[in-house]
Protein backbone atom coordinates (compact mmCIF):
# COMPACT_ATOMS: atom_id res chain seq x y z
CA UNK A 1 0.00 0.00 0.00
CA UNK A 2 0.77 3.51 -0.41
CA UNK A 3 1.70 5.82 2.35
CA UNK A 4 -1.09 8.17 3.42
CA UNK A 5 -0.96 11.27 2.19
CA UNK A 6 0.02 14.67 4.60
CA UNK A 7 -2.77 16.13 3.03
CA UNK A 8 -6.08 15.18 5.73
CA UNK A 9 -9.48 16.54 5.96
CA UNK A 10 -11.45 15.48 8.80
CA UNK A 11 -15.18 14.57 8.04
CA UNK A 12 -17.30 16.61 10.40
CA UNK A 13 -20.30 15.08 8.48
CA UNK A 14 -21.45 13.54 5.44
CA UNK A 15 -24.95 14.55 3.29
CA UNK A 16 -26.41 12.20 0.76
CA UNK A 17 -28.27 13.14 -2.24
CA UNK A 18 -30.43 11.20 -4.18
CA UNK A 19 -30.30 10.88 -7.63
CA UNK A 20 -32.91 9.43 -10.37
CA UNK A 21 -33.38 5.94 -11.28
CA UNK A 22 -31.94 4.22 -14.21
CA UNK A 23 -33.15 0.93 -13.71
CA UNK A 24 -31.24 -2.06 -15.44
CA UNK A 25 -33.62 -4.95 -15.69
CA UNK A 26 -32.83 -8.50 -16.78
CA UNK A 27 -35.74 -10.85 -17.87
CA UNK A 28 -35.36 -14.75 -17.89
CA UNK A 29 -37.89 -16.84 -19.31
CA UNK A 30 -37.20 -19.69 -21.62
CA UNK A 31 -40.23 -19.13 -23.67
CA UNK A 32 -39.11 -16.10 -26.27
CA UNK A 33 -42.33 -14.90 -27.25
CA UNK A 34 -43.03 -14.64 -23.03
CA UNK A 35 -39.27 -12.34 -22.65
CA UNK A 36 -40.27 -10.47 -25.73
CA UNK A 37 -43.51 -9.36 -24.29
CA UNK A 38 -41.99 -8.23 -21.20
CA UNK A 39 -39.65 -6.25 -23.14
CA UNK A 40 -42.06 -4.47 -25.52
CA UNK A 41 -43.48 -2.92 -21.95
CA UNK A 42 -40.35 -2.43 -20.36
CA UNK A 43 -39.13 -0.37 -23.04
CA UNK A 44 -42.40 1.93 -22.50
CA UNK A 45 -41.05 3.40 -19.03
CA UNK A 46 -38.55 5.95 -18.82
CA UNK A 47 -36.87 5.14 -16.16
CA UNK A 48 -35.70 1.42 -17.58
CA UNK A 49 -32.33 2.58 -18.65
CA UNK A 50 -31.23 -0.86 -20.30
CA UNK A 51 -33.04 -4.08 -20.35
CA UNK A 52 -31.18 -7.73 -20.87
CA UNK A 53 -32.73 -11.13 -22.01
CA UNK A 54 -31.63 -14.88 -20.33
CA UNK A 55 -33.39 -18.01 -21.83
CA UNK A 56 -32.09 -20.18 -19.10
CA UNK A 57 -31.24 -20.43 -15.53
CA UNK A 58 -27.44 -21.40 -16.09
CA UNK A 59 -27.44 -17.73 -18.29
CA UNK A 60 -29.24 -16.06 -15.60
CA UNK A 61 -26.49 -17.16 -13.27
CA UNK A 62 -23.69 -15.90 -15.56
CA UNK A 63 -25.41 -12.70 -16.52
CA UNK A 64 -26.36 -11.61 -13.04
CA UNK A 65 -23.00 -11.91 -11.75
CA UNK A 66 -21.23 -9.76 -14.24
CA UNK A 67 -23.82 -7.40 -14.86
CA UNK A 68 -25.89 -6.76 -11.36
CA UNK A 69 -29.12 -5.66 -12.89
CA UNK A 70 -31.37 -3.68 -10.21
CA UNK A 71 -34.44 -6.00 -10.80
CA UNK A 72 -35.00 -9.49 -12.05
CA UNK A 73 -37.66 -10.33 -13.88
CA UNK A 74 -37.89 -14.71 -13.36
CA UNK A 75 -39.52 -17.41 -14.33
CA UNK A 76 -40.05 -20.73 -12.18
CA UNK A 77 -40.52 -23.22 -14.37
CA UNK A 78 -37.43 -23.66 -17.09
CA UNK A 79 -35.69 -26.94 -18.06
CA UNK A 80 -32.64 -28.03 -15.77
CA UNK A 81 -32.59 -24.79 -13.53
CA UNK A 82 -35.60 -23.55 -12.29
CA UNK A 83 -36.17 -19.99 -10.79
CA UNK A 84 -35.78 -21.35 -7.67
CA UNK A 85 -32.35 -23.22 -8.41
CA UNK A 86 -30.92 -19.70 -9.67
CA UNK A 87 -31.73 -18.01 -6.25
CA UNK A 88 -30.44 -20.70 -4.31
CA UNK A 89 -27.06 -20.81 -6.60
CA UNK A 90 -27.12 -16.76 -6.33
CA UNK A 91 -27.14 -16.59 -2.63
CA UNK A 92 -26.07 -13.37 -1.28
CA UNK A 93 -25.65 -12.10 -4.88
CA UNK A 94 -29.06 -11.69 -5.50
CA UNK A 95 -30.22 -8.66 -6.96
CA UNK A 96 -32.38 -6.11 -5.08
CA UNK A 97 -35.76 -6.62 -6.66
CA UNK A 98 -36.59 -9.55 -7.91
CA UNK A 99 -40.24 -10.52 -10.13
CA UNK A 100 -41.37 -14.32 -10.22
CA UNK A 101 -43.52 -14.28 -13.40
CA UNK A 102 -45.24 -18.00 -14.04
CA UNK A 103 -48.29 -19.23 -14.89
CA UNK A 104 -48.67 -21.64 -11.77
CA UNK A 105 -50.05 -20.01 -8.82
CA UNK A 106 -48.75 -23.27 -6.57
CA UNK A 107 -45.42 -21.10 -6.24
CA UNK A 108 -46.40 -17.68 -4.70
CA UNK A 109 -45.41 -18.71 -0.92
CA UNK A 110 -41.85 -20.07 -1.53
CA UNK A 111 -41.33 -17.44 -3.68
CA UNK A 112 -41.95 -14.70 -1.35
CA UNK A 113 -40.45 -16.63 1.29
CA UNK A 114 -37.22 -16.64 -1.02
CA UNK A 115 -37.47 -12.86 -1.25
CA UNK A 116 -39.95 -11.35 -4.49
CA UNK A 117 -41.28 -8.71 -4.41
CA UNK A 118 -43.86 -9.62 -6.49
CA UNK A 119 -45.33 -12.66 -8.18
CA UNK A 120 -47.43 -12.12 -11.42
CA UNK A 121 -49.35 -14.94 -13.13
CA UNK A 122 -49.71 -15.30 -16.91
CA UNK A 123 -51.30 -14.09 -18.33
CA UNK A 124 -51.08 -10.32 -17.47
CA UNK A 125 -52.89 -7.25 -18.23
CA UNK A 126 -50.93 -4.13 -18.56
CA UNK A 127 -52.24 -3.02 -15.28
CA UNK A 128 -51.06 -5.51 -13.45
CA UNK A 129 -47.45 -5.10 -15.04
CA UNK A 130 -47.64 -2.06 -14.20
CA UNK A 131 -48.55 -2.18 -10.65
CA UNK A 132 -45.58 -4.83 -10.12
CA UNK A 133 -43.20 -2.51 -11.75
CA UNK A 134 -44.00 0.85 -9.48
CA UNK A 135 -43.28 -1.33 -6.45
CA UNK A 136 -39.94 -2.48 -8.32
CA UNK A 137 -39.61 0.80 -8.66
CA UNK A 138 -40.41 2.21 -4.81
CA UNK A 139 -38.15 -0.58 -3.60
CA UNK A 140 -35.10 0.72 -5.66
CA UNK A 141 -35.59 4.33 -5.25
CA UNK A 142 -35.69 3.30 -1.68
CA UNK A 143 -32.25 2.02 -1.96
CA UNK A 144 -30.91 4.28 -3.68
CA UNK A 145 -31.83 7.10 -1.20
CA UNK A 146 -28.93 5.25 0.84
CA UNK A 147 -26.62 5.12 -1.87
CA UNK A 148 -23.89 8.78 -1.97
CA UNK A 149 -24.67 10.85 -5.18
CA UNK A 150 -22.61 13.70 -3.16
CA UNK A 151 -20.71 13.22 -0.50
CA UNK A 152 -20.57 16.19 1.41
CA UNK A 153 -17.32 16.96 3.74
CA UNK A 154 -17.95 19.83 6.33
CA UNK A 155 -14.04 20.69 8.01
CA UNK A 156 -13.20 24.11 9.97
CA UNK A 157 -13.84 26.73 7.40
CA UNK A 158 -14.10 24.19 4.33
CA UNK A 159 -17.22 22.22 2.47
CA UNK A 160 -16.15 19.40 0.09
CA UNK A 161 -17.84 18.24 -2.28
CA UNK A 162 -16.73 14.50 -3.51
CA UNK A 163 -18.56 12.37 -5.75
CA UNK A 164 -17.92 8.19 -5.01
CA UNK A 165 -16.42 7.86 -8.70
CA UNK A 166 -13.85 10.35 -7.49
CA UNK A 167 -12.61 8.00 -4.96
CA UNK A 168 -9.61 5.29 -6.15
CA UNK A 169 -9.89 2.93 -2.68
CA UNK A 170 -10.73 3.16 1.06
CA UNK A 171 -8.72 1.86 3.32
CA UNK A 172 -9.63 0.87 7.13
CA UNK A 173 -7.91 3.36 9.06
CA UNK A 174 -8.91 2.66 13.12
CA UNK A 175 -11.88 4.54 14.01
CA UNK A 176 -11.90 6.14 10.46
CA UNK A 177 -12.35 4.92 6.97
CA UNK A 178 -9.33 6.87 4.59
CA UNK A 179 -11.06 7.86 1.26
CA UNK A 180 -8.28 7.94 -1.61
CA UNK A 181 -8.45 10.32 -3.97
CA UNK A 182 -5.34 11.15 -6.08
CA UNK A 183 -2.72 12.37 -3.79
CA UNK A 184 -5.25 13.84 -1.01
CA UNK A 185 -6.87 11.44 1.48
CA UNK A 186 -10.19 12.25 3.28
CA UNK A 187 -10.57 10.62 6.82
CA UNK A 188 -14.04 9.86 7.48
CA UNK A 189 -15.78 8.34 10.92
CA UNK A 190 -17.18 5.06 9.14
CA UNK A 191 -16.47 1.89 9.13
CA UNK A 192 -15.75 0.11 5.71
CA UNK A 193 -18.92 -2.20 6.37
CA UNK A 194 -21.10 0.97 6.82
CA UNK A 195 -19.39 2.41 3.23
CA UNK A 196 -19.45 -1.06 1.66
CA UNK A 197 -23.43 -0.82 1.82
CA UNK A 198 -23.87 2.71 0.18
CA UNK A 199 -21.72 2.72 -2.05
CA UNK A 200 -22.66 1.11 -5.55
CA UNK A 201 -21.78 -2.48 -5.73
CA UNK A 202 -20.65 -2.40 -9.54
CA UNK A 203 -18.48 0.29 -9.05
CA UNK A 204 -16.75 -0.85 -5.56
CA UNK A 205 -15.43 -4.06 -4.44
CA UNK A 206 -13.89 -5.26 -1.17
CA UNK A 207 -9.89 -6.45 -2.07
CA UNK A 208 -9.73 -7.24 1.29
CA UNK A 209 -10.82 -6.72 4.84
CA UNK A 210 -9.46 -3.37 5.38
CA UNK A 211 -9.82 -2.00 1.61
CA UNK A 212 -12.85 -1.23 -0.67
CA UNK A 213 -11.70 -0.35 -4.30
CA UNK A 214 -13.32 1.25 -7.43
CA UNK A 215 -13.00 -0.83 -10.31
CA UNK A 216 -12.51 1.71 -12.90
CA UNK A 217 -9.28 2.07 -10.97
CA UNK A 218 -8.27 -1.47 -11.60
CA UNK A 219 -5.31 -1.45 -14.38
CA UNK A 220 -4.85 -5.22 -13.97
CA UNK A 221 -3.78 -8.28 -11.05
CA UNK A 222 -0.56 -9.62 -10.35
CA UNK A 223 1.15 -12.20 -8.18
CA UNK A 224 3.15 -10.98 -5.45
CA UNK A 225 6.20 -13.42 -4.10
CA UNK A 226 4.13 -14.99 -2.37
CA UNK A 227 2.34 -16.40 -5.10
CA UNK A 228 -0.89 -14.41 -3.94
CA UNK A 229 -2.67 -11.96 -5.98
CA UNK A 230 -2.39 -7.98 -5.95
CA UNK A 231 -4.54 -5.38 -7.55
CA UNK A 232 -3.06 -2.57 -8.88
CA UNK A 233 -4.80 0.67 -9.59
CA UNK A 234 -3.59 3.02 -12.04
CA UNK A 235 -1.60 4.93 -10.16
CA UNK A 236 0.44 1.64 -9.07
CA UNK A 237 -0.88 1.48 -5.93
CA UNK A 238 -0.71 -2.16 -4.86
CA UNK A 239 -3.40 -4.05 -2.68
CA UNK A 240 -3.41 -7.43 -1.67
CA UNK A 241 -6.11 -9.69 -2.74
CA UNK A 242 -7.11 -11.86 -0.23
CA UNK A 243 -8.70 -14.93 -0.99
CA UNK A 244 -11.79 -14.27 0.72
CA UNK A 245 -13.02 -11.80 -1.75
CA UNK A 246 -10.88 -13.26 -4.41
CA UNK A 247 -13.62 -14.86 -6.31
CA UNK A 248 -16.25 -12.21 -5.99
CA UNK A 249 -13.30 -9.17 -6.86
CA UNK A 250 -12.69 -11.65 -10.28
CA UNK A 251 -16.12 -11.93 -11.37
CA UNK A 252 -16.61 -7.78 -10.77
CA UNK A 253 -14.41 -7.62 -13.35
CA UNK A 254 -15.70 -10.47 -15.16
CA UNK A 255 -13.27 -13.00 -15.15
CA UNK A 256 -15.48 -15.50 -14.79
CA UNK A 257 -13.82 -18.44 -15.83
CA UNK A 258 -10.36 -17.45 -13.45
CA UNK A 259 -9.14 -20.18 -11.62
CA UNK A 260 -9.61 -18.83 -7.37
Amino acid sequence: MRPPSPCHLRCEGIHLQKHSLAIRVLVVDDEPLARSNLCVLLRADPDVSEIGECGSGEEAIRTIRSTRPDLVFLDVQMPECDGFDVLEMLGTETPPALIFVTAYDSYALRAFEAGALDYILKPFDNPRFRNALDRAKQRLAHASAKAPHRIVIKTAGHILFLRPGEIDWIEAADYYASLHVGSRTHLLRRSLTDLEQELDPAAFCRAHRSAIVNLERVRGLEYNQNGDYEVVLDDDTRLPLSRRYRKEFQSRLGLRNSSS
